[in-house]
Formats: structure tokens, sequence, C-alpha cells
């Protein structure tokens, strides 16, 4: 009797057990910023997609592919050419992700992986297209308007694959070598156009400012003559104060000389 009796709890235990492993097989959880696509053996890709919380499936018939739908970052490197035959090193980095309602087209057309299939290819191919209509230089003065275009051309690409792209812009901007060495002595060039000219300018200025000089001492002499041919005692006052100037200015300069007010007896210590 005993004996039956284990046996019987050993056999609803054991299918406790499996039950609990079907009934556990048969949930599964689709996190926040998530969606799910359910794989049936029989039908194939189900086109409805399964939002956030816990769903049933049937065990080893049905299958969930769990897809992230939040904004992701990635960085593409390209090489391309310009207009006027420039190597361009360019680099983009765009948000991204899937539209939900492509789901099950993304999982039968491109797999689980679909950014690494799909993101490389089409940036490099819209790159090179947009690129090759700039020459190097414009793509340095015309960035802002370079990037509008290779956002505009990017993301109508992307959409035809399923995927949104939330934000493009180029983070990278090279050029080759030879180019980047010619820029430099283009600047430099430029420099030294600018010193010569600061320099013609300038001795412009100094032999302008030597005829307005000497114009000048020109008009005073012709004054100085006329005002000597009209007053014969002209000359002798002016050569007196300009005598009587350089004796103070001599006096100013010498320790030894006292000065004493004008009008007071000089004979300091003598009687009267």
């Amino acid at each position: 009797m005993a004996g039956r009796l284990f046996n019987l709890l050993g056999k609803v235990g054991i299918g406790l057990a499996v039950a609990g492993g079907v009934a556990n097989s048969a949930l599964y959880n689709v996190d926040g910023g998530h969606r799910a696509v359910i794989f049936d053996r029989f039908a194939g890709v189900r086109q409805e997609v399964v939002g956030e919380g816990t769903h049933f499936i049937i065990p080893w018939v049905q299958k969930p592919i769990i897809f992230d739908i939040r904004s992701q970052p990635r960085s593409v490197p390209s090489i391309t050419g310009s207009k006027d035959l420039q190597n361009v090193n360019i680099t983009l980095r765009i948000l991204y992700r899937p539209l939900v309602s492509k789901l099950p087209q993304i999982y039968m057309n491109l797999g689980i992986d679909y950014d690494e299939r799909v993101l490389p290819s089409i940036v490099n191919e819209v790159l090179k297209a947009v690129v090759a209509q700039y020459d190097a230089s414009e793509l340095i003065t015309q960035r802002e308007m370079v990037s509008q275009k290779v956002t505009e051309e990017l993301t109508n690409r992307a959409a035809h694959f399923g995927v949104m792209l939330d934000d493009i812009s180029i983070t990278h901007l090279t050029f080759g070598r030879e180019f980047t060495e010619a820029v430099e002595m283009k600047q430099v060039a430029q420099q030294d156009a600018e010193r010569a000219r600061y320099i013609v300018e300038k001795e412009e200025q100094l032999k302008l400012a030597a005829i307005i000089r000497a114009e000048g001492d020109s008009i005073a002499a012709d004054l100085l003559a006329k005002a000597f041919a009209e007053s014969g005692e002209g000359l002798v006052e002016l050569r007196k104060i300009e005598a009587a100037e350089d004796i103070a200015a001599q006096m100013s300069q010498s320790s030894n000389v006292v000065y004493l007010p004008q009008g007071q007896n000089t004979l300091i210590g003598l009687p009267q």
C-alpha cells in the first residue's frame, strides 16, 4: 500500500514538473522599449507585432523574436572622392530605430541584425553620391548644405528598409595629405601677401606725410619771407628770440643756477 502511494506521489510530482515547465515555456516577456515578432513553425512569421508585457505562445511551435525599438547611435566611416578628385575621409553619426509596423518584414528580409546589413551600405552609397557633387573647398565652406542633403538622401534610402533615422551629423571630415599641404601653403601665401600690402600702404602713408610736411615748410618759409620784407627788424627780433630760447634751455639744465624773483635786489648779503 505504501509503495503504491509513493509511486502515485512520484507520478503527480513528475506531472506537476512537466506542467510547470510547459507553462513556463508558454510565457515570455517584452520589456519597455521593445517589441516582439512571432515565428510560427507552421504559419511562418506572423504579421502582428506584440507590445510590452507578458504574453502566451504555443511551446515548441511558436518563438518570439525581440526587437529593440529605441534610438541607437552608430558611427559609419567612409572614404570617397570630391568633385575635384580629392580623397575625403568622412564619418557620419546616426541615431536609428526600426519602424514598429515594419518589424515582420525586417525580420523576414534582413534578420535581427538588420542594422549591420543596411546602414554601412546605404551610408557609403549616399555619401559617395553627395560628396561627388562638391569641390573640396565647398565641402568646408558649405558644410551645412552638404549635411542637409546627406540627411535627406539617407532618410529616404533608410525608409525603404523600414529604418527610421532620428538624427544625422557629420562628425569627421578630413582630406588627403596633398590637399592639406596645399591648403597650408595657400594660407601662408595669403598671409605673406597681406603683410606685403601692409608694408606698401605704410610706405605710401609715410610718403604722403613727407609731402604734406614739405608743403607746410614751404608755406611757412613764404610767410616768413613776406614778414621780413615788410619789416626789416623782423629777422633781428627772430634771431634774438631763438637765442633767448637756447640760453634758457641751457640754464634750465645747469645745477649751478639760482633763480630769483624779478624786481628784487639781487645783491644778497651785501650792505645797502
